[in-house]
């Protein structure tokens, strides 16, 4: 079962935010400079969830896991933005 998430960072060091913004590309789609919404199995959260931790420094940087649900389209519909919204996705799908 997929449940979806809100992904939020908040890293120090210019280098490690380039890599932290890459490596969340292969999970989720960005709806902010530092805010991505993924749709993960239980397997793949414990692999974002470890990648993160790997290029993170623990004691300088942030990271907010948001659980939404399961329901996809409610999650959707419970996020309001304001200004210039969210960026259309990038063509084509991950699969990871």
């Amino acid at each position: 079962m997929r449940r979806c998430y809100l992904v939020c960072y908040d890293i120090r060091n210019e280098k490690r935010l380039r890599r932290v913004h890459k490596f969340m590309k292969a999970y989720g789609e960005g709806w902010q400079y530092s805010v991505f919404y993924c749709t993960l199995k239980a397997i793949d959260r414990v692999r974002l969830e470890n990648g993160l931790r790997e290029i993170m420094n623990q004691k300088e940087d942030q990271v907010l896991i948001v659980d939404l649900g399961s329901n996809e389209e409610a999650a959707r519909e419970a996020s309001t933005f304001m200004g210039a919204g969210v960026p259309e996705p990038e063509s084509g799908m991950v699969v990871i």
